[in-house]
């Protein structure tokens, strides 16, 4: 999990190369406009790309993670969504300009003996470089990926290179991902990797929900629903600023900071993207995100700070 700080990666890139990879898949590679390199990154990283009109959002790195001349991103069109898939599939060509922030990981690809990586549809962009590194490592490694039609499923070519590895599965001609004859058995070696659409996730967790602790990492696109708790005014101290913030139920904590002027990086404001990641020094804190680990939440030495609150009176941020 990255450290979150006021201070990151942040530069305007130019579209080198686009190219459609399935029905409503665009790929853009990204460069530096004067060929400097980029910032090192490790598998499950993504960036946020800062569109016009404020809207800010991550994508996965699915390129090389050796190459530190370009950035590979994958960008699903979504006709219902908040704006930024039609802004990026609409203006961002060849030799356009835009900001990118980043990379952060919030998805790395932990050592092992055996994978199991499990992708519906534009998920397979976060895990295609965990097949390169766990193809590089001499693991014993397996992907089975599902979609609504072939047509709609990216990156296939690159994938054949597998052979026997990678099972693809189009909806509809197979139905439903076959978990049980992909996961079998929990076994202490093997570590799965999975994301995709809500449904997928939840059925992947609740199929390891006898693996052991933590053998399952997930990566969502949307915020995991949880029941409304109760909101409640509590006191925060940003230590590095020596501002003390009253955050009321009607504000979130991301919000009270900047409301008092501090700095404070976030992008999806969902709890989703791990952005707004923030060191707690002191205090419980009442997390709601989707990014922490069942034992990043029991150790509570982070938050994210657009979602989550507080369930003691008082907390201590590093900020």
């Amino acid at each position: 999990m990255s450290n979150s700080s006021t201070r990151e990666f942040e530069s305007g890139l130019v579209v080198a190369e686009r190219a459609d990879a399935a029905d409503g898949v665009a790929v853009l590679t990204l460069r530096h406009p004067g060929g400097a390199p980029l910032p090192e990154w490790e598998p499950g990283a993504h960036i946020d790309l800062l569109l016009d009109d404020g809207l800010v959002r991550s994508y996965s790195l699915c390129g090389a993670p050796g190459d530190r001349t370009a950035w590979r991103i994958g960008v699903l069109r979504v006709p219902d969504g908040r704006g930024g898939s039609a802004h990026i599939h609409g203006r961002l060509h060849p030799g356009a300009q835009v900001r990118v922030r980043g990379p952060r990981n919030n998805f790395a690809l932990r050592p092992a003996r055996r994978y199991r990586f499990v992708a519906g549809g534009i998920g397979i962009t976060p895990l295609l470089p965990m097949l390169v590194a766990a193809q590089a490592a001499g693991a014993d490694w397996r992907l089975l990926y599902g979609g609504r039609t072939r047509s709609s499923m990216a990156f296939l070519d690159e994938l054949a290179a597998y052979g026997d590895a990678v099972t693809v599965r189009p909806q509809d001609q197979h139905g439903l991902l076959d978990l049980d004859g992909f996961l079998g058995e929990p076994d202490a070696d093997t570590l799965v990797y999975c994301c995709g659409p809500e449904p997928l996730l939840k059925a992947v967790e609740d199929w390891c929900g006898a693996w052991p602790s933590g053998a399952l990492q997930v990566e969502r696109f949307q915020a995991k629903k949880r029941e409304t708790a109760s909101e409640n005014t509590f006191e925060v101290v940003l230590d590095r600023s020596g501002v003390i913030v009253r955050v009321p139920p009607d504000l979130s904590v991301l919000e009270a900071v900047r409301e008092a002027g501090v700095t404070a990086l976030s992008s999806c404001a969902e709890g989703i993207c791990g952005t707004c990641e923030t060191e707690v020094l002191e205090g419980e804190p009442d997390h709601r995100d989707s990014v922490l680990s069942a034992e990043e939440r029991e150790a509570n030495e982070i938050m994210m700070i657009c979602v989550s609150r507080s369930r003691s009176p008082r907390l201590v941020l590093d900020l």
